[in-house]
């Protein structure tokens, strides 16, 4: 029986990436033109996520990832890709960063704090504590 005939996966890969590469016009008309609701498909899709992530933990499929790529392929990756792309995510996420912190500044800034007490007193730990309790109940209800 005739087996079927595999090119090189070097040939493959540079393929792969010499047409991935140029098709960044395509991904960004894709998003742009989708009338699709990716939030609520999202969210529909809660518990398909849920069983998932579930099953792979189940199956150890988690560290078994992890430990295939390794400490230094993730370190490769990163130093490839992470310099580079930072401050340009930054940047595109300053709006959404001020939006997410803004919540939380607000509660510390009208939280009443006891008293400040000498180093060390535990006066000082009540006054980390308030702020504590501030931020959890303003996480558990958004």
């Amino acid at each position: 029986m005739p087996t079927p005939t595999v090119p090189p996966v070097a040939r493959v890969a540079a393929k792969w990436a010499r047409r991935a590469a140029s098709a960044s016009t395509e991904y960004q008309e894709g998003i742009q033109s989708t009338t699709a609701d990716w939030a609520g498909a999202a969210s529909a899709a809660e518990g398909a996520y849920k069983a998932g992530v579930a099953a792979a933990a189940t199956a150890g499929r988690y560290g078994k990832g992890v430990n295939r790529a390794g400490t230094q392929r993730w370190k490769k990756g990163a130093l490839d890709k992470g310099p580079s792309r930072y401050a340009q995510g930054v940047g595109v996420a300053e709006g959404d960063y001020s939006g997410q912190v803004a919540p939380f500044l607000e509660a510390i800034g009208r939280t009443d704090l006891p008293p400040r007490g000498p180093a060390g007193s535990e006066g000082n730990y009540q006054r980390s504590a308030a702020i504590g309790k501030a931020l959890r109940q303003l996480r558990e209800r958004r």
